[in-house]
């Protein structure tokens, strides 16, 4: 596995349900297009794939 991932938000989050609003905002995205770096571990995963749809992911 990769060391950090590069988060993007690439989808909105209006509309959303709020459990997927928060998780978005728990990954530290608050803009479109905005590009966060986190650490690689289970719970960042978990998270990314709950909101798989709304965000890309690239593994640095």
């Amino acid at each position: 596995m990769a060391k950090t991932l590069e988060i993007t938000l690439t989808r909105s989050v209006i509309g959303r349900p709020k459990d997927q609003r928060e998780t978005v905002k728990a990954l530290g995205l608050r803009k479109l297009n905005q590009t966060v770096e986190q650490q690689d571990n289970p719970a960042i995963r978990g998270m990314i794939n709950k909101v798989s749809h709304l965000v890309t992911v690239t593994e640095k």
